[in-house]
Order: structure tokens, then C-alpha cells, then sequence
């Protein structure tokens, strides 16, 4: 069945920069599935890496509660409709209010927070009542909670991002823990990882990710080759996962065969092949720099990873969970029949 429709076509365009054509093409192909036909054309190396245009942020409040010895740290999204009332110091108050509560009863998620009992009354109705009182639906989206030897979390100052972080460490080190935390946070709540290491990474997502990106540089270099610029170096995988003993031995072979057709003395390659190697490993593991935490550039200082970071504060920190909110992420776009509309306020 072809799935091209106009307005498909347009949403396409706008979110890869693809031609007309090409959004056709993928969307026929796929059936109409927008995300589908994203990454059909960025393996075809037709469009960049694309935001969802779908996920439009719903108003409201993502607050962070941490308790004092930070073992526990709870996350909470509380949407309402307009920006207008999440700014309202009422809704301030009830996020914390809500988040608090489910901090102390050990609340684990949304629906066990909907099922639960506050200030006497069941959840839905101390809702409710807040509804009435503000005049604004109001929706306790998503929470969660974390806890470890030593956690902490952040909040954007404008209210739309949140992350918590737990890790292990020894005990004379919890106080600089604690601080590190809320850096390492803050740093997540800017360059958005959705994992804490490369070992995380959902291969089959790697292998297609592997084939987009070697697409994308190709036609780059497309476009420098037209211009007369230096051409991007395409790798040959884009994860740590990837790169087995095997290819890393591999690279090794083609630097030292390098190094001997170039005619370099065989006693100086020790100097030489260890920088080829880093070198090689980084240009072959950009996919972790993305989405992997320990393997980002730290935004407190980009001279170092964040693994880096964590082992410059003391060896024994080992992050175990990280949990990161953006206001109304995954909330679909409500299309609107505007037409429609006025014919229903008509009585039509």
C-alpha cells in the first residue's frame, strides 16, 4: 500500500531535508511509517539525522526530590496545558508536593502513584480537586525513583529537564561522590544520552546506525569532493562493541604496512602505531560519543570522557543507574481539522 501522502511528504522533508521525491520514495516504501522512512533515507545517505517533529513538549514541570543522605532521589513529570499555569506558583507547590509524597511512600511509577492514598484521599481525587482549584487538566505523566550508595540529580533551571544519577564508591569518598553526581547530571541534561555505557547499546540499533552514518559521511563527501575540500574519513564501525581483537589487530597490520611502504624504520614504529590505534578507536566509535555517558566528551571539561572524569575523582565510583526526563518527550502531536472545527462550533 503506498503511504505518501502530501502531508507526509512535507513532515518528511522538514525533518531530513531530503527531496520531494526521495520522501515519496521512502514513504512508499515503508508504508507511510514516518520513523521508518527517516532512517531509510539516512542509510541511503539522502537525509541527516533527524528530530522527531512529532514530539511537540507538552507544558508542565519535570522536579527532581533527593533526600538528605542521598540514597534516594525521585524523578517527576506533571504536565498541564498551557505555560501559563506550569509557571503558576500553585502547580510549583503541588509538583513538590507530589514528588515528595511519592518519595516517602515509595512510590515507584506513575500508576502506582495514580493507585496511591495522599493527605487522607485517593490520588485521583486530590487530583481532581487541584483541577478545579487551577482549572487546567493536569497529568502526572511519568516517576520514577533511584536509589544507591550515593545518589543525586538536576533540573534544568527552566523546568523542562530532569536527570537522576546512583553510583557505588567507597566510603570516604560519598561527600565528592555526591558532588560529581550533580555535575555528571548536568552534563546529561545538556548532551542527552540514553545510556550509561557503549556495552548498553542495542546492537542491531549499532549495525543500523553503522550503515546511516558511513552513509551520511559518503555524501558529505559527495558535496567536499564538488567543492574541493578535504574529504571526512569513513569509518569502519562506529562502537566500542564493534571492534573486536580481531579488527583492532587488523588496523594495527594496515598501519605497520603503511609505515613500511612509506619507509619508515621498523625500531621507530612502537613511537608511531599507539597514536594510530587511539586514533583509530576514536574516528571508529562515534556512535558511543553520541548515546553512550561514560564515553561523551565531559562538558565541564572536553579534554577528557566522562569515564575519565569519574576515575580523576577516585577509582572506586562506578555509576549504576541514570534516569533522564524532558518535558512531553514521546507525546504525539495532536493533528488538528481546522475545518472540522469550525464546522462542529457552527453546529454542523
Amino acid at each position: 500500500m503506498a503511504g505518501a501522502t502530501p502531508k507526509l511528504i512535507k513532515e518528511l522533508r522538514e525533518m531530513t531535508g531530503a527531496g520531494m521525491l526521495d520522501c515519496k520514495n521512502a514513504l512508499n516504501e515503508t508504508d507511510g511509517d514516518l520513523e521508518k522512512a527517516v532512517q531509510a533515507l539516512r542509510e541511503a545517505g539522502l537525509g541527516k539525522a533527524a528530530k522527531k517533529a512529532g514530539n511537540v513538549a507538552a507544558e508542565g514541570v519535570v522536579a527532581v526530590k533527593v533526600n538528605d543522605d542521598n540514597t534516594v532521589a525521585t524523578l517527576l513529570e506533571l504536565n498541564a496545558q498551557t505555560d501559563f499555569v506550569a509557571k503558576n506558583q500553585n502547580f510549583l507547590d503541588l509538583t513538590q508536593e507530589i514528588v515528595s509524597h511519592a518519595q516517602a511512600n515509595n512510590i515507584a511509577d506513575a500508576e502506582a502513584l495514580a493507585a496511591s492514598t495522599i493527605n487522607g484521599t485517593s490520588f485521583s481525587d486530590f487530583l481532581n480537586g487541584k483541577i478545579a482549584t487551577i482549572g487546567e487538566n493536569l497529568v502526572a505523566r511519568k516517576l520514577t525513583s533511584v536509589t544507591g550508595t550515593v545518589v543525586n540529580g538536576y533540573v534544568h533551571t527552566n523546568g523542562r529537564v530532569g536527570v537522576l544519577l546512583a553510583a557505588t564508591c567507597d566510603d570516604a569518598v560519598k561527600e565528592k561522590t555526591a558532588t560529581l553526581l550533580k555535575s555528571l547530571a548536568m552534563h546529561a541534561s545538556a548532551m542527552k544520552p540514553t545510556v550509561i555505557s557503549y556495552t548498553d547499546l542495542d546492537p542491531a540499533f549499532v549495525d543500523s546506525e553503522n550503515r546511516a552514518i558511513v552513509a551520511e559521511i559518503t555524501a558529505d563527501n559527495d558535496e567536499l569532493k564538488r567543492l574541493g575540500k578535504p574529504l571526512k574519513k569513513i569509518p569502519e564501525f562506529v562502537s566500542k562493541s564493534q571492534l573486536t581483537d580481531e579488527a583492532i589487530a587488523n588496523a594495527k597490520a594496515k598501519f605497520e604496512d603503511e609505515l613500511r611502504a612509506a619507509g619508515k624504520p621498523e625500531k621507530i614504529w612502537a613511537n608511531i602505531i599507539p597514536g594510530q590505534i587511539e586514533r583509530y578507536i576514536t574516528d571508529n566509535t562515534q556512535l558511543d560519543g553520541r548515546f553512550a555517558l561514560l564515553s561523551q566528551a565531559y562538558v565541564m571539561d572536553d579534554k577528557k570522557t566522562v569515564e575519565q572524569a569519574i576515575a580523576d575523582v577516585d577509582a572506586s565510583i562506578k555509576i549504576t543507574a541514570y534516569v533522564r526526563f524532558e518535558l512531553g518527550e514521546g507525546i504525539e502531536k495532536v493533528e488538528e481539522d481546522f475545518a472540522a472545527e469550525v464546522a462542529k462550533q457552527m453546529g454542523k
